[in-house]
C-alpha cells in the first residue's frame, strides 16, 4: 500500500509550537489528513469540551477557518432604556450577578448608561455572563500591560465585545483561549519594545502594530535586534518603517532565526586591505546585505511613520 507524505508549513508548525497547546496540535494533524471535524473527539479519544477548546486555539491561531458563514453583527444595537435594565434584573438574577461582578472588577458603582451597555453585550451580542466576565479581566489585564493604571471603560470593553462576538468568541473555552494568547502577545510585544531601547514609556498605536506584525510573522527578540542594529547603523536611528521592511524582507525568504539570515542575508566580501574605503553614506558599517537594499529600495516607495 501506498503511503502518501503529508507537508505541514513551516509557519503552521511556529504557530503551533508558540501556543503550546497539545490537543490544538493533534486536532491539526488530524484536520490535515481531510477528516471531518465532527469526527476528532472519538478519533483522538478526546472529550467534547477539549476538542472545543482546540478548535477555537486553531480558529484564533489562523489554522482553521469554519466553511460556515459566522453571523454578521450589526453595528447599530437597540437603544436600552432605564427600564429595560430594571426588567433585566427582575427577569433572573444572572444579570444582577454579572452587574456585582463587573462592578467588583472595575472597582467602581456602574452608572445607568454603563448597566445599559453592559445589558447590550448579553441581550444583543448574545454573550454569555462568564465570557463577558473573562472579557473584563482580559480588558483590566490588557490596559496593566500596556502601563496604564486606570481601569478601562465600558465603551472599551464594549468595542472589544464587538470584536469577540464578531470573531465568534462565546464559549468560555474559546475566550480563555483568546486572552492567554493575546497576553502572551502583549508580553512578548514588552521584550521587543526593550530589544528597540523603549523602555519607560508606552508604545504608540502604530509602534505596537509594528511590533505585533513582527511576533506575528514568527521573529524572536535577537531577531528584531539585528534589524535594530542595522537601521540604526544606516539610517542614523530608529526609523520604524525601515526596520519594518528589514523584516519583512528577511520574512519573505523565510529568514527567522538568526543563523538563518546571517546565512540569507548575504553580504558581498570586503575588498583587500590595502584597498579598503567605507562605502559613500555608509557610516562604516560596510556594505548591505542583498535583503536590506531591497528594504531601502521598498523604503523610498512607502510613507515613513515614525
Amino acid at each position: 500500500m501506498e503511503e502518501t507524505s503529508l507537508a505541514i508549513p513551516l509557519a503552521d508548525v511556529r504557530r503551533l509550537l508558540g501556543a503550546a497547546s497539545g490537543d490544538a496540535a493533534l486536532v491539526y494533524l488530524y484536520l490535515r489528513t481531510g477528516a471531518a471535524p465532527a469526527g476528532a473527539g472519538e478519533a483522538l479519544r478526546l472529550p467534547a469540551h477539549r476538542v472545543d477548546g482546540a478548535m477555537a486555539s486553531l480558529r484564533q491561531l489562523g489554522l482553521w477557518e469554519e466553511t460556515a458563514d459566522r453571523p454578521v453583527v450589526r453595528r447599530q444595537p437597540p437603544v436600552y432604556t432605564e427600564a429595560d435594565v430594571l426588567r433585566a434584573t427582575e427577569r433572573g438574577k444572572d444579570f444582577g450577578l454579572l452587574v456585582g461582578e463587573a462592578q467588583r472588577r472595575l472597582g467602581r458603582i456602574l452608572s445607568t448608561e454603563e448597566l445599559k451597555i453592559l445589558l447590550s453585550l448579553t441581550d444583543y451580542l448574545g454573550l454569555p455572563a462568564e465570557v463577558i466576565g473573562v472579557l473584563i479581566t482580559y480588558c483590566l489585564q490588557r490596559n496593566r500591560a500596556r502601563g496604564r493604571t486606570r481601569a478601562p471603560s465600558l465603551r472599551a470593553i464594549e468595542k472589544e465585545a464587538y470584536h469577540w462576538a464578531d470573531e465568534g468568541i462565546d464559549t468560555l473555552e474559546e475566550a480563555a483561549f483568546y486572552m492567554q494568547r493575546q497576553l502572551e502577545r502583549q508580553t512578548a510585544a514588552g521584550r521587543l519594545q526593550r530589544c528597540l531601547q523603549l523602555e519607560g514609556r508606552r508604545l504608540t498605536g502604530p509602534e505596537e502594530r509594528y511590533i505585533l506584525s513582527w511576533l506575528d510573522m514568527g521573529f524572536g527578540e535577537e531577531a528584531v535586534t539585528m534589524a535594530y542594529e542595522r537601521t540604526c547603523l544606516n539610517t542614523g536611528g530608529m526609523k520604524w518603517a525601515y526596520c519594518n521592511s528589514i523584516l519583512r524582507a528577511w520574512h519573505e525568504k523565510n529568514l527567522h532565526t538568526p543563523a538563518e539570515i546571517e546565512a540569507g542575508d548575504s553580504r558581498p566580501a570586503p575588498p583587500p586591505a590595502r584597498d579598503r574605503r567605507v562605502p559613500a553614506g555608509s557610516a562604516g558599517q560596510g556594505a548591505l546585505g542583498d535583503l536590506e537594499r531591497r528594504a531601502m529600495e521598498r523604503l523610498l516607495h512607502e510613507s515613513e511613520e515614525d
